[in-house]
C-alpha cells in the first residue's frame, strides 16, 4: 500500500465558531451559568480543533519511512478485525 500526499491541507470538518448563531432562549428564560460555561468550553475546543492540521503529515513520514525500512511489522489480519470492530456489521 502506498500513501501518498496531495500537498494541499485538508480542511476541517468543524465550521469557525460564529458561524452558527446561538439559538435564542425563550422570552423570559434566564440561561443558567453550566449552559454558558459548556458553550464556552465548545467554542474554545471548536477554535483549538481549527487550528489543527487534519492529518499530521509528518507522523505520516515518519511512519512511512518505518515501514519502508521494515522496522514496523504490517498485520492485515489485525487490520481487518480493527475495521471490522470498528464499522460494525454494516453492510
Amino acid at each position: 500500500m502506498k500513501i501518498t500526499s496531495s500537498g494541499t491541507p485538508a480542511t476541517p470538518a468543524v465550521g469557525p465558531a460564529s458561524a452558527a448563531p446561538a439559538p435564542a432562549a425563550p422570552h423570559g428564560a434566564v440561561a443558567s451559568s453550566g449552559a454558558s460555561a459548556t458553550g464556552a468550553l465548545l467554542a474554545t475546543a471548536r477554535a483549538q480543533l481549527q487550528q489543527m492540521p487534519e492529518i499530521d503529515a509528518a507522523r505520516v513520514a515518519e511512519i512511512r519511512a518505518a515501514l519502508e525500512r521494515g522496522e514496523l511489522g504490517f498485520d492485515a489480519g489485525k487490520l481487518a478485525q480493527l475495521i471490522e470492530r470498528y464499522h460494525g456489521s454494516r453492510g
